[in-house]
């Protein structure tokens, strides 16, 4: 079983990148199911029914996972609810629209795909993530071949302890929303694929994928400023996860490509 994990889709700029080298992963590492986190792929901020059709049928992703940007845009709300193939953090309110886990199927393997958002230094969550993450698998227990959980969180320090929290009860544990790689990626001692952030399909030219000068000037003023999506320098962030038939991660290989011609 091969999993291939997408970060954070930033805008055109990102989504532009992922249909020009996603057919190439495919038939470089033929990964079994394809999971991205589309948090801001609609103008760098939240996401579109339009773009998350966009993303499932024409690119082929099997699964979107969402995060802090989930309800930016009220269009994407009833698609929320009525496509079983995205999700938003499970430990949002539960009468929010949307669901926080899916499971999707290809080829006879059954992947449950769950969506979690960290509570320090973010808003939104109702329910420590901990407790929803117990709750969830509960849930999963016999639903699924492997589970990948897309940990969507600032702290470092909490997504280090999710991955602990989870080691040998999940295939993978991936941090997603800080848009920055980290250098971690390592199959925990139980099992479980684990990084503290997978980083963005994005602009390196920017401000994690914002336009550098904007963000300079809200640094240096301390004062509002508009934020709009760079153009420069795109690259694709992900991971390969490979795991055997007990669910357990084998490996785990961070991918990081430019995005030529962008």
């Amino acid at each position: 079983m091969r999993i291939l994990f997408i970060g954070d889709i930033v805008g055109s700029p990102g989504r532009r990148a992922l249909e020009a080298l996603l057919p190439q992963l495919r038939e470089r590492h033929s990964p079994d199911f394809v999971v991205v986190n589309g948090e801001n792929a609609a103008g760098g901020v939240g996401i579109t029914e339009q773009i998350a059709r966009q993303l499932l049928d024409r690119l082929g992703v099997d699964a979107v996972t969402l995060g802090n940007h989930a309800y930016r845009h009220r269009d994407v709300y009833d698609f929320l609810d009525r496509d079983p193939r995205i999700v938003r953090p499970a430990n949002y309110a539960k009468a929010n629209p949307g669901r926080g886990h899916t499971v999707v199927e290809r080829g006879g393997a059954r992947l449950a795909v769950v969506n979690l958002a960290g509570l320090v230094f973010m808003e939104g969550a109702l329910r420590s993530p901990f407790s929803e993450a117990d709750a969830v698998l509960a849930e999963l227990r016999g639903r699924a071949d492997h589970v990948l959980v897309d940990f969507h969180a600032e702290a470092t320090s909490e997504k280090v302890a999710m991955g602990w929290h989870l080691d040998g009860r999940v295939t993978a544990c991936v941090g997603t929303h800080t848009h920055v790689p980290t250098a971690d990626a390592r199959v925990l001692p139980g099992g479980t694929a684990y990084v503290t952030d997978v980083g963005m399909t994005g602009p390196r030219g920017g401000v994690i994928g914002v336009r550098r000068e904007q963000a300079l000037e809200r640094f240096r003023t301390l004062m509002p400023v508009r934020f709009e999506t760079s153009d420069e320098d795109i690259w694709l962030n992900g991971v390969l996860i490979e795991a055997g038939d007990d669910g357990r991660a084998r490996s785990v290989e961070q991918i990081i490509l430019p995005a030529e011609g962008e």
